[in-house]
């Protein structure tokens, strides 16, 4: 009987959890009510409020589940001592692009996060200390010693985020759909190109 009710448990907290990242996503923090998302998981407000006690605790949970996502992606990439720095921008590139194909919203959720409430952004983002202290952080400077490392990072990271920041300018029927992910998997050979031109 208690196996029972801890599976019925999981999966009602899973339910949820998947409910609030649905919702969170679309509407953002400060327009997302509890009802929201009880409505989504299709359970009343009352079963809501005995799983998660507030707002801010799913929050939490998805806003650290989204930036894990993120930033988790490239983590094993810039801390790689065995890669040579054109390496590791040819696989930055590929995974992010990845990424994004296959979470549509999530750079859109985690930029309008972070411009909503840093403060909460920076209490969570525990790869920033790692990502400030990596072998990549190293290799820029060793390469480019009279730049900051972050302007060729942000320069990488604008090419590769802003064109699925303003998808919806390219894409508004299927045909286009395709031709912007070609054009996003096109772009994981050009821009480690164009970053080796900055190099």
């Amino acid at each position: 009987m208690s196996k029972k009710k801890i599976v019925v448990d999981l999966s009602t907290e899973e339910k949820i959890i998947d409910a609030a990242r649905k919702v969170f996503t679309k509407k953002g923090y400060a327009a997302t009510r509890t009802r929201d998302i009880a409505e989504e998981a299709d359970i009343n407000l009352a079963l809501l409020n005995y799983y998660f006690r507030s707002k801010e605790k799913l929050f939490h949970i998805i806003m650290v589940e989204r930036l894990d996502k993120f930033f988790g992606v490239i983590q094993p990439v810039i801390s790689d001592e065995n890669t040579s720095l054109e390496q590791k921008m040819e696989k930055i590139t590929e995974k992010y692009i990845d990424l994004l194909l296959a979470n549509h919203d999530l750079s859109i959720f985690v930029l309008s996060e972070i411009r909503n409430a840093p403060d909460t952004f920076f209490n969570l983002a525990h790869h920033r200390q790692a990502f400030i202290e990596s072998v990549l952080i190293k290799q820029l400077q060793e390469r480019k010693p009279d730049t900051n490392p972050h302007h060729i990072l942000l320069n990488l990271l604008g090419m590769i985020i802003f064109p699925f920041l303003s998808a919806a300018l390219f894409k508004s029927s299927t045909h286009e759909q395709q031709d912007f992910e070609s054009l996003m998997l096109e772009r994981k050979k050009l821009i480690p190109k164009w970053v080796k031109m900055m190099l």
